[in-house]
């Protein structure tokens, strides 16, 4: 108890030997543990258990100093080991004392159906051995299997002849919705995490109500959200990415803003209020996420300068690095230095309307002057450039060339549904809300299905 396993060694081996001249002579008992390492690429055992109703002791199992589990009863050994910052799957395996030569055959072979720069570091790896040796080498290795997302396995088995083969093991999958809500008590974000709402969902939360929402100053304690979005999942339940967002409300101050996701002709989706009022404004209001408003437009002291004079922007301070996206569809006028703005970048959207974006620590690829971009399309990130005390955001919005304040410009919606659309939406809406209220609560995720079926 308590020595570390060493495969291949003498003591393992006398072991194996041991029990192969006596295997014939005990009967396996009745449940024998499954070993495999998951339920998508469990190991097939053949067991005389289901024939037989003999009551025989537990088989004798005893784990290493790193992990292994073995049976002698089986013959087998199974081995979790984690892969740590700097591994390679080679390196994983040499350090769990397996040969050279074997390491790099399974590495070949997981090579050919898999990246190995993707392995991750924290994930597991499961590692099969055939104790009783009958490969016949010292690293008798029987199988290596991991996760790389839910529902998606690569197995690598030993083959008669000593090679080793890998393969992909998909699960399959099914989409279905899944429903968040939540009360507001100290920030979005936070209520959306003690609510389970992934990351990335909530991320496309904020960007549908950025049109409408100050996150900075419009929240408040008290105001509610809700979410239904569609995931795909394993037949366990587990998700393997998250998809589009079919409806999102929040109740802001008392006021409820609804939105729903309706498909469009080209079987695109676009969002709309319940009133059929597509939500993309001209322009967005925040045109970074997870900002913070520090700075106000209007008269204010300098903070370099220490004399008054006019905040012709918002400040929004974000770590340096933030992606910065156009606040809408438009054409770039003005990309580089430019003064005390630092890295500074003027988008045109029509005649009378410009946003200019200031002290920016890098633009994005191939942004050039004449080029047009779309709205929320990455531009530039975050930095300190030009005449400033920390790294923020300088926002500006421009009406006929002069600067006004982004907080109180009225963005008009993009599109209005009307005749056929109109009616189309409101069976649509009323769909939605029915599949909405079918999921009872947070907790009854993925109890209505969406119209798809897919495997990843």
């Amino acid at each position: 108890m308590g020595k570390t396993f060493q495969p291949g060694s003498l003591l393992y081996a006398c072991s194996g030997a041991f029990i192969g001249i006596f295997a014939t002579m005990l009967v396996p008992p009745a449940g024998l543990p499954n070993f495999s390492p998951a339920p998508i690429t469990a190991l097939s055992l053949t067991s005389l258990a289901d024939t037989i109703s003999l009551t025989e002791p537990e088989p004798l199992t005893w784990t290493d100093e790193v992990g292994g589990v073995f049976s002698a009863a089986m013959g087998l050994a199974a081995q979790t080991v984690t892969v740590q910052q700097g591994d390679t799957l080679g390196d994983v395996l040499v350090n769990t004392g397996v040969d050279r030569t074997t390491a790099y055959n399974v590495v070949e072979a997981v090579r050919a159906v898999y990246d190995l720069k993707r392995l991750q570091v924290g994930q597991e790896l499961e590692l099969d051995y055939d104790a009783l040796g009958t490969a016949g080498d010292e690293t008798p290795l029987a199988s290596l299997n991991f996760e790389v997302l839910p529902g998606h396995s690569i197995s690598v088995t030993r083959q008669d002849d000593g090679t080793f083969t890998a393969k992909e093991l998909v699960a399959t999958t099914h989409r279905a919705f899944s429903r968040g809500e939540g009360v507001i008590t100290s920030t979005l974000f936070e209520a959306a995490a003690e609510q389970n709402v992934p990351t990335d969902v909530l991320s496309a939360m904020v960007k549908l109500f950025s049109y409408d929402v100050d996150f900075q100053r419009d929240i408040q304690k008290g105001d509610k959200f809700q979410v239904m979005y569609e995931q795909v999942l394993t037949e366990d339940g587990r998700a393997v990415r998250n998809l589009d967002i079919r409806y999102a409300s929040m109740t802001v101050n008392g006021s409820p803003l609804k939105f729903y996701a309706f498909r469009q002709d080209d079987g695109t989706y676009e969002y709309y209020n319940d009133k059929g009022e597509g939500i993309r404004k001209a322009l967005l209001r925040t045109p970074v996420n997870g900002a913070r408003l520090t700075s106000n437009f209007g008269m204010r002291r300098h903070p370099i300068l220490g004399y008054s004079i006019l905040h012709k922007g918002s400040d929004f301070g974000v770590p340096t690095g933030t992606p910065i996206m156009a606040a809408g569809d438009g054409v770039i006028e003005m990309r580089g230095p430019n003064g005390a703005y630092g890295n500074y970048v003027r988008i045109r959207h029509n005649s009378d309307y410009s946003t200019a974006y200031a002290h920016m620590s890098r633009f994005a690829p191939d942004l050039l002057a004449g080029k047009r971009v779309r709205q929320g399309q990455i531009i530039g990130y975050v930095g300190a450039t030009g005449r400033v005390t920390g790294p923020h955001l300088h926002f500006e919005v421009l009406l006929k060339q002069k600067q006004v304040n982004p907080i109180s410009v009225k963005f008009p919606s993009a599109q209005k549904l009307e005749g056929a659309s109109m009616t189309k939406f409101r069976a649509a809406r009323a769909q939605t809300d029915m599949s909405f209220a079918a999921l009872k609560t947070p907790e009854n995720l993925a109890a209505v299905p969406s119209e798809e079926t897919t495997t990843p």
